[in-house]
């Protein structure tokens, strides 16, 4: 019966005003479902890309990662730069839906806003974003409405990186109203200010969101956004089928591709190889995602104490034991940028590969390391394990067979992703595989993995260096963009330096869409923006 369901409501997308053709449906695939459509559980890309197509946030990452205006028409910030005050826009409405007279959308205003970011604090929440505010913020009198069309944000202490945390979209506007009604049930009962509206869920079907008629926002000729009709999201689990059904036609778009389609696509510079051409579009952008190998450098924990990992000089003979340009371009068809400045990813305004100077393959150097730290050659030093998920153990594998030539005997162990989260958080594996995603545009999102006070998440590796410390707290209460970025640089090659961790790569967003696809835009964050869409 779900089925039937399921088709007659994908049936009645493409009937009244005609086929599909006379109506634009942008369709793609969601492998891994989508769990939640509650902005404050979007802990995820899964649920980040559904939940920014209903909600809106008070301001916006643009394509190149600069703040912008969205429900705020602009704001203004104190001396101290503890007071931001956010005059929002008077022509945005809800949806319309059952919870208020009539149905009809009422008007946002800041108490919505007010409402929203105290709800993501309250602990009856339990919203896995509720750190972004822990410490910044006082629930109570932290957030305030001064008139209808008026916000205060009102701050502990300064701390810049706080636009770009109010463009999470955990930070979405809300309607109170839903929310009471429906309670957990909110989940599946979305109500936000957004481009398209929740029409219908079969969580193992698919999502199908309608155009938001009455959507505040109009492009430079006055028409009014979104062009699409309608999206479809499918949930078909497997990256291989998803491929076939893009090469069919049958999705309009596919974010990366399923590995052992890799080679038959993708040259191994990273471009569409010349029989795809024409048939397909390949759009690459920075991603702000840094893939590394961590190393827990609190000798406290667990396996730790006595691990030869303890001493800098291996630290840094692994950074310098094996080559990540050609592992980039073997066994990632150059999609990727290989770590060879900091841990702070391309794609951010302080990514400077002239001052911030990382590893390079050089064997006789990770050589002369390992017998500067009392091992030449290797001998006397223990079997050192590397704990790795499924899609990254080639990567594993390559790095540990290049330090089996220097003379350091690596054992790659592979288990599933969630429970090595759990194993690394509790920093209960000392040599582990991990990534890092930006969670907002601003280089003190890395950087807050290294600071001392900060627990595990985000301080995997336990590092800790008072210097570290000074440079960081220094760095948040800058108001001076180019002194702040050197505040960056200087941090980052701190980490480097101390090598708590192996940056491997600087990711890439890779995605393929269909010809006929147009206005498909992305930026660092890897948004799937459908604004500006059409499709021809």
């Amino acid at each position: 019966m779900k089925y039937f369901i399921c088709i007659l409501s994908i049936f009645c997308l493409s009937c009244g005003q005609g086929s599909r053709e006379q109506r634009q449906i942008f369709r793609y695939n969601q492998p891994e479902g989508i769990p939640t459509l509650d902005p404050a559980f979007a802990k995820n890309q899964a649920i980040l890309w559904a939940v920014r197509q209903i909600y809106n946030t008070l301001v916006e990452p643009d394509s190149l990662l600069n703040i912008r205006p969205s429900l705020a028409t602009r704001w203004e910030v104190s001396a101290d730069r503890k007071t931001y005050i956010f005059h929002l826009r008077d022509d945005v409405y809800f949806h319309d839906n059952d919870i208020f007279p009539g149905g009809k959308g009422r008007k946002m205003t800041a108490e919505d806003v007010v409402y929203s970011l105290q709800r993501i604090m309250d602990p009856a929440t339990a919203s896995p974003g509720a750190w972004i505010f822990n410490g910044k913020v006082d629930p109570e009198t932290g957030f305030s409405a001064l008139d209808d069309s008026t916000f205060q944000l009102r701050l502990l202490q300064p701390f810049h990186p706080i636009l770009g945390i109010l463009s999470m979209q955990y930070c979405s506007v809300v309607p109170h109203e839903a929310v009471e009604k429906y309670g957990k049930d909110f989940r599946k009962h979305p109500c936000g200010t957004g481009p398209f509206t929740f029409h219908y869920w079969d969580e193992g079907q698919a999502l199908i969101l309608h155009k938001n008629p009455h959507y505040f926002e109009k492009d430079e000729a006055g028409q009014r956004l979104p062009y699409l009709d309608a999206v479809k999201v499918s949930f078909v689990d497997s990256k291989g089928t998803e491929f076939l059904l893009f090469r069919q036609g049958q999705l309009d778009f596919i974010n990366d591709i399923e590995t052992s389609f890799k080679d038959e696509v993708l040259t191994k510079q990273g471009q569409l190889k010349k029989e795809w051409e024409g048939k397909i579009v390949l759009d690459k952008t920075p991603y702000l995602n840094t893939e590394y190998f961590g190393i827990v450098m609190d000798p406290a924990m667990p396996g730790v104490q006595g691990s030869p990992l303890l001493d800098l000089k291996i630290r840094q003979a692994i950074n310098y034991g094996f080559d990540r340009t050609k592992m980039m371009t073997y066994l990632r068809n150059s999609i990727g940028i290989a770590a060879t400045s900091g841990f702070i990813p391309a794609g951010l305004p302080s990514f400077d590969t002239a001052k911030v100077k990382g590893y390079h393959y050089d064997p006789a150097l990770a050589r002369r390391l390992l017998r500067e730290a009392g091992y030449p050659n290797g001998r006397g030093l223990p079997v050192i394990k590397l704990v790795s998920i499924p899609i990254y153990a080639d990567l594993a594998n390559y790095v540990a067979h290049q330090l089996q030539e220097i003379g350091m005997k690596i054992q790659v162990e592979v288990i599933q992703k969630g429970t090595l989260m759990d194993q690394v958080a509790k920093s209960a594996v000392p040599f582990f595989r991990g990534s890092w995603i930006a969670d907002y545009p601003d280089a003190e999102s890395y950087l807050a993995m290294f600071y001392s006070k900060n627990p595990a998440p985000p301080n995997y590796t336990r590092y800790s260096n008072p210097r570290f410390d000074r440079l960081y707290e220094l760095a948040l209460q800058e108001t001076d963009d180019s002194l702040r970025y050197r505040y960056y640089q200087e941090m980052d090659q701190m980490v480097i330096r101390d090598a708590p961790v192996v940056p491997l790569f600087y990711d890439m967003a890779v995605r393929f869409r269909q010809p006929n696809v147009t206005g498909l835009t992305s930026n660092g964050l890897n948004l799937l923006e459908l604004r500006r869409v059409r499709i021809n």
